[in-house]
């Protein structure tokens, strides 16, 4: 009686460590899961900050080129940017200040909903080789994200390539409308491969090199550099091709735009060699 009442211990007891075995890798694995879902969902949030980049940087550096090329207002409305945006101009001796409004409903611009003003000024003078440009955001809006940023944008008007450059400072925020938040430090450099001079924006191409750290509300950090430059093709809402290295404490990988395609997807190679699709917004 006694040795059966062993082994029936001994088999109880085996079950229950089996039990907690089972549900420890279990909850393991969710963790696991779930921190990789959080870790793509970060990534993804980033390239939406990407996207915000380029826009802001495509409508000061469309407008400020127009206002420095004299044109008339007709053709800076026919100039890829719709009647909806309302360009207002106060010019004191070399003295700009430019304010971009979209209107408190919103104005669609290049497939986004864009709401608020973005105020930006600078001293102009023909011969400088260098103008910086300081611009404001204003109750701004994109797709319902709400945009935070007090920036400057220094251009040369040539780079050891000849072509004219853009170096922006990354200090931003964006508040998405579910509350998630992230900010982005760093410096963007926008070199204009093609189209300079061509008299129209939409032929205009953009490599774009730097790096910059995200940091979002949950304390994560996520440090980036790029390493093939990123093609901006302004007939695109999307860079075409180039790569970015992502780093974060026990997290990394390569995040991919393709090979020149117009399109929404992108890929995200983790530091193991899995490799993940991203659609982006």
């Amino acid at each position: 009686m006694k040795k059966i009442n062993s082994i029936s211990t001994f088999l109880f007891s085996f079950l229950v460590l089996s039990l907690v075995f089972t549900s420890c890798s279990e909850n393991e694995e969710t963790i696991e899961t779930e921190n990789q879902l959080e870790n793509t969902l970060e990534v993804q949030r980033s390239a939406e900050i990407d996207q915000i980049d380029n826009i802001l940087g495509d409508l000061i550096i469309q407008v400020y080129e127009d206002q420095e090329s004299d044109l008339a207002d007709r053709t800076i409305q026919a100039n890829n940017i719709p009647s909806c945006i309302t360009i207002t101009v106060v010019a004191e001796q070399n003295y700009r200040a430019v304010t971009v409004d979209f209107g408190t409903d919103g104005c669609l611009f290049n497939g986004h909903l864009v709401r608020g003003q973005i105020i930006f000024d600078y001293t102009r003078d023909p011969e400088a080789q260098q103008i910086t440009i300081n611009y404001n955001l204003v109750d701004f809006y994109l797709d319902a994200k709400n945009i935070i940023a007090s920036r400057s944008i220094l251009k040369e008007l040539s780079n050891e390539n000849g072509n004219p450059q853009f170096t922006h400072d990354l200090s931003i925020t964006v508040i998405w409308p579910n509350g998630v938040q992230a900010s982005r430090e760093g410096t963007k450099i926008r070199e204009w491969v093609e189209g300079f001079g061509s008299g129209a924006f939409s032929d205009n191409v953009f490599e774009i090199t730097g790096n910059w750290t995200s940091t979002f509300l949950n304390g994560n950090t996520h440090t980036y550099e790029v390493i093939i430059p990123l093609r901006r093709e302004i007939g695109c809402t999307y860079f075409v091709s180039g790569s970015f290295d992502v780093q974060r404490t026990n997290f990394g990988g390569l995040f991919d735009y393709g090979e020149g395609e117009c399109d929404n997807q992108a890929t995200f190679t983790f530091n193991n060699g899995e490799e993940i699709g991203v659609t982006l917004n």
